[in-house]
C-alpha cells in the first residue's frame, strides 16, 4: 500500500477516492442518458423492479429499489400521475398496495431499456470480457471489505 497514516500525502490516489470519483462521473452520465430518453433513475429502478416481478407489494418494491417507503411513495405518486403504474389495495390485506405497470409504463420501460443498453455498450467500449470479470471480482471484494469492517458481512 502506498499510503500510511501520519506520513504525509499518499504517493497514489486512495482507491476509495478514485472509486468515488468514477462512480460520480458514471452516475451523472447514466442520469443524463436516462433524461435524454425521458426518464430518471428512480423511474427506471421502479420499472425494472416491476418488470422483473410483474407486480409487487409496495414494501417489497421499496426494498428492491433500495429506498425508504416514503421516498418510494413519492416516486409512485409521480409515476401514477403520469399513467405509468396503477396501485390497488390487496383485498386480503387492505394496508398492502399492489403496484403494476400500465401499457404506458411498459412503453416507458422499453424506451428506457434501449437507453440503458446503449449506455452499457458505451461503458464497455474498449474493455475486454476478462477485464470486466476481473473488475467485477475486485468490486465485490471491495464491497465485502467494507461490509466486514462495518460488521455487515
Amino acid at each position: 500500500m502506498s499510503y500510511t497514516a501520519g506520513m504525509g500525502p499518499p504517493a497514489t490516489e486512495p482507491i476509495g477516492l478514485e472509486l468515488a470519483r468514477t462512480a460520480k462521473v458514471v452516475s451523472r452520465a447514466f442520469d443524463d442518458a436516462l433524461a435524454e430518453a425521458g426518464g430518471a433513475l428512480s423511474t427506471w429502478l421502479v420499472l425494472v423492479s416491476l418488470k422483473a416481478r410483474r407486480h409487487g407489494a409496495q414494501r417489497e418494491l421499496a426494498e428492491a429499489v433500495g429506498v425508504e417507503g416514503p421516498t418510494l411513495t413519492h416516486h409512485l405518486n409521480r409515476m401514477e400521475a403520469a399513467g405509468l403504474i396503477t396501485r390497488t389495495r390487496d383485498p386480503a390485506n387492505r394496508r398492502v398496495h399492489q403496484v403494476e405497470l400500465t401499457e404506458a409504463g411498459e412503453a416507458s420501460f422499453q424506451r428506457l431499456l434501449g437507453s440503458v443498453a446503449a449506455f452499457d455498450q458505451r461503458l464497455r467500449r474498449g474493455v475486454t470480457e476478462q477485464e470486466l470479470e476481473a473488475m467485477s471480482g475486485i468490486l465485490g471484494r471491495l464491497r465485502a471489505n467494507v461490509a466486514r469492517d462495518e460488521g455487515v458481512g
